[in-house]
């Protein structure tokens, strides 16, 4: 089995320390590991066993993980993180793996979300497609905005085949942290923590003195600091303070100078021989150290790092803690009393007996793993799906040279819902622009506000108020033959005219939707006198002065059950409709205030098809409905540049 595992430690060396963990049992149990690590160096990081790709490191101060900075320490550029890019694919192509496994992301590292998604749908295009994973931690760190939660919980649905979570439930379960729903928790695996180190377990007379590790980063000085000043005060408790490679040496020496010598050294690669022969150790608590007191049972004082309103140390060390296994002393109370309280307290009491924590996650980790592989591989062989015939025809496509264009239209709009926000959350997960048809008469203020923020969208005129004026008896229509001529030419115009004075200029392209998608010869014949300058309904003949593009997938079974149509049909509709390779772009319509799980399911599953295939072009609207250039100059009724939305004169 061939691994590849990418990494990127922005501040300490925690989740590469786990993630070569992880890769060295894979390499131990005879499987080969490329461990792409996008952080700086880390010396105290073990390699051994694992081809190492290094990307031009990022890092970033404080917790600003916003704001990822070079090795020069400048911001940054496109440049570097196009460079980050080419080596991820390159390795990618190189290892051709059987799994993939992303550390931390798509539940973190956002600000490095195009790289890992690049690697990720790369990933899903190759044949055979391996297997992908994520690798996160046992607490997390949710986001404040709950759309940033869907699109994670979106891009595993789509993309991610499970979640490894280096923890154990029995300790603190990821919905702790993270609001887990049924969908991800389906994807969950559990692998218990990750601990390699064997160390015995020292008696519990021979422990002597107070070993204070800081961690790897400048992160640590504040604990290093109170640290050496409790040690000025009761030298008689016996310190040895493990200073991390991320603070500066001026630091270390200025602390030094007012110590015994020996008391404080850089961080040691002993540390866990050093924790097991402790009285009481005093750390923050990141995962590893957790890992480090669960592994050795040392009393321990934990101050967890909670700048930057960082959760994710407090919660593990509050957990500790109700188990007995620590105290706490909070990061803003710290203090050389307050540490010397805390030591007192963690000193009287007695060496915590068996917890019964899992600590064999690494071991689970390659279990679980080969396990999943064998499964797909099973799966493969199985009866293909309609989905799979679908990827074959794209496939094909795109092995003949042709280019398949697709384009996405969703109808009804008005307001800003839950629904609206789902759909706005699959154009963003998988990066498609989007045509929506609002229903002029029916838009609230907050339909303009919920789209401030979803740039790939694009607006239409859907009629006027998606109102049923066909006579008793004849199929609904807002603008069919039923209707008296100037009426509806009256009510076209009315909905273009409403829909400029309550949407965004700069979102409103001149295009009509007619409602039922049903339109009269004689009332699309007038539009373009109107104003409008495009036209979507259901495929039709071409109408002087409009552009047109329509939509011919719908997964709405409108007759019968008003849920998902059959997929089989729908699906050899569009590879029917892909197959007879016209050039007019293939369209896909949906109404989000229709769509029940059923239908929401399967737009996820199409589109982690459709909109990733190598074969595809989505079709932006903007362009779509852009007339076509007069003597180099498209005409000024309609200016539309290539890189921003369309402005309509």
């Amino acid at each position: 089995m061939r691994v590849l595992i990418a990494v990127t430690h922005l501040l300490g060396a925690g989740h590469l320390t786990r993630a070569a963990a992880i890769g060295r049992a894979f390499a131990a149990s005879g499987h080969a590991v490329t461990l792409v690590s996008g952080g700086g160096p880390a010396p105290m990081v073990r390699l051994d066993g694992l081809r190492l790709v290094q990307l031009p490191p990022l890092h970033i101060v404080g917790t600003a993980f916003a704001r990822l900075l070079g090795a020069d320490g400048h911001a940054a550029g496109a440049d570097l993180l196009a460079a980050r890019r080419a080596l991820l694919r390159q390795a990618l192509a190189e290892t051709a793996p059987d799994v993939v496994i992303t550390e931390l992301f798509p539940f973190g590292r956002r600000a490095l979300e195009a790289e890992f998604l690049d690697l990720v749908e790369a990933a899903s295009e190759r044949r055979p497609r391996p297997l992908i994973l994520a690798s996160i931690r046992d607490v997390l760190v949710a986001p404040e905005k709950p759309r940033k939660i869907r699109i994670a919980h979106a891009r595993v649905a789509g993309i991610y085949d499970a979640v490894l979570v280096h923890g154990d439930p029995d300790l603190v379960a990821l919905d702790a942290s993270w609001p887990v729903d049924e969908d991800l928790r389906a994807k969950l695996r559990y692998t218990g923590y990750v601990d390699e180190d064997a160390a015995p377990i020292e008696d519990a007379d021979a422990r002597a003195g107070v070993l204070v590790s800081a961690g790897s980063s400048a992160a640590g000085l504040g604990l290093c600091r109170a640290a050496a000043d409790a040690a000025r005060r009761r030298p008689d408790l016996g310190w040895r303070i493990l200073a991390g490679h991320g603070i500066a040496q001026a630091e270390i020496d200025a602390m030094r100078a007012k110590l015994a010598d020996g008391v404080l050294t850089r961080a040691q690669p002993n540390y866990r021989a050093l924790l097991a022969r402790a009285a009481v150790s005093v750390s923050a608590c990141g995962y590893n150290t957790a890992v480090d007191l669960l592994a050795t049972r040392t009393p321990a004082v934990l101050v967890p790092f909670a700048a930057g309103a960082e959760t994710e140390q407090s919660l593990r060390a509050q957990h500790l803690a109700a188990r007995g296994l620590a105290r706490i002393v909070p990061e803003d109370a710290l203090s050389a009393a307050t540490l010397l309280d805390a030591i007192a307290s963690a000193a009287g009491a007695p060496i915590p007996v068996d917890h019964g924590i899992a600590l064999d996650g690494a071991r689970r980790t390659v279990a679980i793993v080969e396990t999943l592989l064998a499964a797909k591989k099973r799966s493969a062989r199985a009866e293909k799906t309609p989905l799979d015939r679908l990827r074959a025809v794209l496939d094909e496509s795109g092995a003949r040279g042709r280019r398949v264009p697709i384009w996405w239209r969703d109808d009804d709009a008005v307001a800003a819902t839950p629904a609206l926000d789902r759909l706005l959350d699959l154009s963003d997960t998988f990066a498609s622009p989007l045509l929506v048809a609002a229903i002029p008469a029916g838009i609230e203020p907050s339909l303009s506000e919920r789209l401030a923020d979803a740039p790939r969208v694009s607006l239409a005129v859907h009629g006027l108020a998606h109102t049923d004026h066909a006579a008793p008896g004849n199929k609904p229509s807002e603008f069919g033959a039923d209707r008296p001529l100037p009426l509806a030419i009256a009510d076209a115009a009315e909905g273009l005219r409403v829909a400029r004075a309550r949407l965004p200029a700069d979102r409103l392209l001149p295009v009509f939707v007619p409602p039922w998608n049903r339109l009269a010869p004689e009332i699309a014949a007038a539009l373009p006198a109107l104003g409008y300058r495009g036209l979507s309904s259901v495929p039709g003949a071409a109408v002087p002065g409009l552009m047109r593009a329509d939509v011919a997938i719908d997964p709405i079974d409108w007759r019968g059950t008003r849920s998902l149509v059959d997929p089989a049909r729908l699906i050899d509709t569009l590879c029917r409709t892909i197959a007879e390779g016209n050039d007019r772009p293939v369209g896909l319509l949906t109404h989000h205030l229709a769509h029940d799980e059923a239908i929401w399911d399967f737009l996820g599953a199409l589109f982690a098809i459709l909109f990733r295939h190598p074969a595809v072009t989505l079709s932006d609207p903007r362009h779509l409905f852009r007339p076509p250039a007069v003597d180099g100059a498209v005409p000024a009724w309609w200016t539309c540049p290539a890189d921003a939305p369309a402005r309509i004169a």
